[in-house]
């Protein structure tokens, strides 16, 4: 058979098969057309021309699909190329279940489209989908609760304090928020740092995305590394056979909180600063890098500027990672927020275990305000859930916490001592007289003085002893001759 035989019987098989399809679409299916490069109808058979409701007395070829079928989304396959093999398209009250294949010619080219109906009543596909669905479902059921499981718990609400310190430290943690970078939060422990580090999550823009906690101190060395950064399938021998992400990764476009940073080891550190470097990480046991965009926010309550002076920790991670810092206060710095805690310490108890909300005496809590706290707030709550937990008074007075905080560590004043202080002069005849003025001028800048030391340097008790709103407080704190020294609290 010479080539150009050859050649006419390719030819007639392709016209035969082509035959044969458009024979089997029109048996076969509920409906069938095919359209031109133009996107005008060149044929359409019997059955989808009585679905669409045509008349007959005038020829359908010829028209535009989307003058027949404005719903039918041809014309861009004809444009693309590109075949939707399953598809369901809304006819009036109907719903056909459609196929859509691009034509093209013996030279590649699109000449064209065809449209199937594969069913028209979508009833006939009813347990499919109701699969289908019930997989959707279930896939949005656990994206939900991962979600939920990687959102932020707190906001700014839940830092409780009045006091300027914690005023001062929430104001720059909510600038922190609006900028996307790396945040260094210090102070001892039991001071909030983590219950802040939701709160920057949740006001900054990365907010609906996840947040990733990691307490560096409380996973094993050998597997931290494989925590943070993944591993590849088969990596070491027990390692999961599919892989797995690593925290980076599970927080991508999201904060990954690292706390207790101090405690990570020497090597992980390096690491830790390429991937802050490079925004890239190679999970364990793999040659493939990874891009991660990921906002660090990381917590220690040890002096890592000393630990870089020991050598103990990287500067160039030190560097790194003290972009933005915020220092927690301990308690002691600013006592006057022992009282608005106790009120929200003994809600959330209560709430919690479902009981009334206890409360605390002004008594409890001066005796409070005095005690040094090593523990900050979270020795507060341990405290109050004892004293909560020993005695069934409604409120608690000093002597529900007597037998549960240490001794004080900033004794107030004896009362003989303030009264031997208070005594008077006696009168000399001889010495001159002062304006009276000065003299009660004298008197008042003492009782403030004296006020200020009773209350362990906070104003706002201080003017509750003399009897006097907080704003004359301030006035005639500000007209003092010597108010140096004096802490602003």
């Amino acid at each position: 058979m010479n080539r150009r035989s050859r050649e006419n019987v390719e030819a007639g098989i392709r016209a035969q098969a082509a035959r044969t399809l458009v024979q089997l679409f029109d048996n076969l299916y509920e409906g069938a057309f095919a359209i031109d490069r133009a996107a005008n109808i060149v044929w359409m058979n019997h059955k989808f021309k009585a679905l669409i409701g045509w008349n007959g007395t005038e020829p359908v070829e010829g028209k535009p699909i989307d003058e027949i079928l404005p719903e039918s989304n041809m014309r861009h396959v004809v444009e693309s190329g590109q075949a939707n093999l399953l598809d369901i398209l809304e006819f009036g009250e109907r719903h056909l279940v459609v196929s859509r294949l691009p034509l093209t010619g013996e030279d590649g080219r699109i000449t064209g489209a065809m449209g199937v109906i594969l069913y028209d009543r979508i009833q006939a596909l009813t347990p499919l989908i109701a699969k289908i669905r019930a997989m959707q479902d279930d896939l949005a059921t656990t994206r939900r609760q991962l979600a939920a499981e990687r959102r932020a718990k707190y906001s700014f609400s839940h830092f409780i304090g009045v006091s300027p310190e914690v005023k001062d430290l929430k104001n720059r943690a909510r600038r922190a928020a609006d900028l996307d970078t790396t945040v260094l939060l210090l102070g001892e422990t039991g001071t909030g740092k983590e219950l802040l580090a939701h709160a920057i999550h949740a006001a900054s823009p990365r907010a609906l995305n996840p947040m990733v906690r990691v307490n560096v101190a409380a996973i094993p060395e050998n597997l931290l590394e494989s925590e943070l950064f993944g591993t590849a399938p088969g990596a070491y021998t027990g390692a999961d056979r599919k892989g797995r992400d690593g925290k980076f990764m599970v927080a991508d476009r999201g904060t990954l909180f690292l706390d207790e940073i101090g405690d990570m080891p020497g090597p992980l550190q390096a690491k830790l600063l390429r991937v802050m470097q490079e925004r890239e990480v190679e999970p364990l046991g793999s040659n493939k890098v990874l891009s991660v965009d990921v906002r660090i926010i990381a917590a220690t309550s040890r002096d890592l500027k000393k630990m870089v002076e020991d050598g103990s920790f990287r500067a160039d991670l030190y560097y790194r990672l003290n972009v933005l810092p915020l220092t927690s206060p301990p308690l002691r710095e600013h006592p006057q927020d022992i009282e608005p805690l106790c009120e929200a310490l003994l809600e959330k108890m209560a709430a919690q275990s479902g009981a009334t909300p206890r409360s605390v005496t002004a008594d409890a809590v001066n005796m409070l305000m005095r005690y040094h706290w090593p523990g900050n707030v979270r020795e507060l709550s341990n405290i109050l859930e004892q004293a909560s937990a020993r005695h069934d008074a409604r409120e608690l007075s000093a002597e529900h916490f007597a037998d549960i905080v240490p001794v004080t560590q900033r004794p107030p004043k004896p009362a003989d001592e303030t009264a031997t202080a208070q005594q008077e002069d006696p009168i000399d005849p001889d010495a001159p007289v002062r304006a009276l003025r000065e003299v009660l001028a004298e008197a008042e800048h003492k009782a403030i003085r004296h006020a200020l030391e009773a209350a362990g340097g906070v104003k706002s008790r201080a003017a509750k002893m003399l009897g006097i709103s907080r704003a004359q407080f301030y006035e005639k704190l500000a007209n003092m001759s010597e108010p140096s020294g004096i802490p602003d609290r």
